[in-house]
Order: structure tokens, then C-alpha cells, then sequence
């Protein structure tokens, strides 16, 4: 009786310890700073450094604020009521590593965070938060030399304006007269426009980066809107008709690009990718033009097949990649395919990240290495 005893004692203080550990909420540490992309002067949103976040609005008359930054698919942040009349709440668990968009829910209106810049995603210009990335030494501003990123407006006959473009120029452009360079079009995704990749993505400061480790060629990105907004996200997406994009940039913008700047006006220096549905217009458009570019690259943007080159010309390079937390077994394999059917493809993933733009960060920073060979 006694042994039974010391059994049933052992296995409740067992259980319990189960119990405890699964309802015992994490320590968050208040080591918690402003985000690096504040306004000036904002003391929040706040960071702290196991990644979560700490919230201030300042709503006296509001009944309920919400963040509508979502966490891993769990929802928003409910923020409570002071006594000075500011809402303060933080998130139920860290955020992944990286640039997110937020938005701030008053009484039902959807409003942006006083506190945070704002940029443009979801068709609309959104707050951006950053949660310091453990590698973001990549993409980070160091003192070496840099390009420059301009806007140019292009003639666009096909639909009767001018329209807008940025274009990336490396370290030396200006002073090296002679030089021609490759050109990478680079395409955004779908809610996004031609600012993404510069200011979310940073894509100048991870080519001078590279370019200043000597892990590159030196090469010019353009970056234009891919006319993806005029469709509503979901069932809309496959109603979507790459073809009034693909006379803008083929006809109009790329022989703007070749007559305005010093490229190689070559297709075997000429590269096109793009993110998400981005991604999307790139493997149309490279399928549709294959005499065009030499390069492709989709990032989180969908796969390509054998099936996809019979009878036509194969690219130079194809770069695959997501983030682990999307769907990394069919990039592999897509990978394992196109190479077993002779193409030269490269898959990578991004660990702990989802569709987001750290995931696409490192895509560029592990694509450009690979393009432009000689």
C-alpha cells in the first residue's frame, strides 16, 4: 500500500509539473527600445530583444484599439485603456525576424500608428515595423561605397501616360563612363508597388554590400509596378492577365532602360525576377519572352518545370526560393527536377521565416552572387 502510495504521489507532482510548464506564460524581458523605423522623437512602437512588441496609441475617446499585426496567423494585439487615456498592450509572443506591415483598428476604422513610417503594401500605405534579424549585417547601411537609387519617368504608349520607375546604379557608375552593365528587373508583389524592394526590401544596401565584399558583379536593378493592384487579392489572383505588364516592360521599359543608361543590351546579361506575385508575372513573362532574359529568378513567387522549356530556348539560371515556413519541400524538388532534366537551378530557403520580406532579403542576397557570371 505504501509503494501504490508513493506512486500516485510521484505521478500527480509529475502531471502537475506537465501542467504548470504548459500554462506558465514566457518572461518577457523589458529591455524594450523604439523600432529603428519610428518617426522622429517616437518612443513607440517599442522592441524588445526576444522580438516582441510594445504598443502606445493615444485614443482617449476610443472604446477598443487593436493592432492588426498578426502573429504567426494568431491575430492581432488588443491593447488596453490607461488612466491618462493611451492604450498600451504588447504582443502575445515574439514576431519573426525582419520588416512587418501593421495597421491600427479604432472603434472598427482601420488608421496607421502615428508613431512608425509608413510604407506601401496591401494597396495602401501601412506602418512598417522592423524586429532586428540576428543576420542582418547583409542588408545593414555600412560605410562603403554606395549606389544610388533615382526615379525616371518612362513614355508608355500602351497606355497612354508616362510611367514611373527606380533604378538601382552601383558604387562608380557616374564616374566609370566607359562601363556597361547588366541590368536585373526586379518586380514587387501584389499590394506593393515599385518603392517595395528599395525601402522594405532594401535591395541598394544588400548590393553594396556585396558588391563592396567583391561577392558580385557590379550590376543595374530596375524596379517598376507591375499594374498587379487593380485586382483584389484571393480568387481574383487567377483572373490576373500578365499581358498589359509585359508591353510595358518589353516594349517600353526595357529599350528605355538600354537607351538611357549603360547597359548591356544583351539578353545573356539581362535578369528578371520578382516576390510572391511578382514572381508570378516573372515566369510568364520569361516563358512568354524567353529571347528576352537568361536569368530568372522566383521568390515565393511559384516553381518552373522541365515541361515549361520544351522547344524553347533554356535560361542561363534559375533561382527558386521561399521561406521555410511556406512550402521549402516543393522548391527543392522543383529544383531536383529542372536540374535532372539538364537546367541549371538553385533552390534556398529561408530559415523561420514565412512570406514575408526577410524571406526575400536573403533571396537577393543569395541570387545576386549567382547572376551575371562570367
Amino acid at each position: 500500500m505504501k509503494l501504490k502510495t508513493l506512486l500516485i504521489a510521484l505521478a500527480t507532482t509529475f502531471l502537475s509539473g506537465i501542467c504548470l510548464a504548459q500554462t506558465t506564460p514566457p518572461v518577457v524581458k523589458e529591455d524594450f527600445k523604439p523600432s529603428i523605423l519610428n518617426q522622429p522623437q517616437q518612443e513607440y512602437p517599442q522592441v524588445n530583444s526576444q522580438g516582441y512588441v510594445r504598443f502606445r496609441i493615444v485614443a482617449p475617446r476610443a472604446d477598443s484599439v487593436k493592432v492588426s499585426l498578426g502573429l504567426g496567423g494568431r491575430g492581432g494585439t488588443r491593447l488596453a485603456k490607461s488612466a491618462d487615456g493611451s492604450w498600451m498592450g504588447t504582443t502575445e509572443g515574439p514576431m519573426d525576424e525582419g520588416f512587418h506591415y501593421y495597421n491600427i483598428n479604432i472603434n472598427g476604422g482601420k488608421f496607421n500608428d502615428p508613431g512608425a513610417m509608413n510604407y506601401y503594401g496591401s494597396v495602401r500605405w501601412e506602418s512598417g515595423i522592423e524586429i532586428p534579424a540576428h543576420d542582418q549585417d547583409f542588408y545593414a547601411l555600412k560605410d562603403v561605397p554606395h549606389g544610388n537609387v533615382q526615379q525616371v519617368l518612362f513614355p508608355s504608349p500602351s497606355t497612354a501616360t508616362s510611367r514611373r520607375a527606380f533604378v538601382y546604379t552601383p558604387p562608380g557608375y557616374d564616374k566609370k563612363s566607359n562601363k556597361r552593365y547588366p541590368v536585373l528587373y526586379l518586380q514587387h508583389g501584389w499590394g506593393e508597388d515599385e518603392t517595395a524592394w528599395s525601402n522594405q526590401g532594401r535591395a541598394n544596401l544588400i548590393m553594396d554590400n556585396l558588391i563592396a565584399e567583391n561577392k558580385t558583379e557590379p550590376f543595374i536593378i530596375v524596379m517598376t509596378y507591375g499594374m498587379t493592384n487593380e485586382i483584389k487579392f484571393g480568387s481574383g489572383l487567377r483572373n490576373f492577365k500578365v499581358d498589359s505588364f509585359q508591353t510595358v516592360l518589353v516594349d517600353e521599359l526595357i529599350p528605355f532602360i538600354d537607351a538611357n543608361f549603360r547597359t548591356v543590351a544583351k539578353p545573356s546579361d539581362r535578369a528578371m525576377a520578382g516576390l510572391s506575385m511578382g514572381g508570378m508575372e516573372t515566369k510568364s513573362v520569361t516563358l512568354n519572352k524567353p529571347e528576352v532574359f537568361a536569368y530568372y529568378g522566383l521568390l515565393s513567387g511559384g516553381t518552373y518545370a522541365p515541361e515549361d522549356f520544351k522547344d524553347k530556348p533554356q535560361p542561363k539560371l534559375i533561382f527558386l526560393s521561399c521561406g521555410s515556413k511556406e512550402r521549402p519541400d516543393g522548391i527543392k524538388s522543383a529544383a531536383t527536377a529542372l536540374k535532372g532534366a539538364g537546367i541549371n537551378a538553385v533552390s534556398y530557403v529561408s530559415e523561420n521565416t514565412a512570406h514575408e520580406f526577410l524571406t526575400w532579403r536573403r533571396s537577393l542576397h543569395e541570387m545576386a552572387p549567382l547572376l551575371f557570371k562570367k
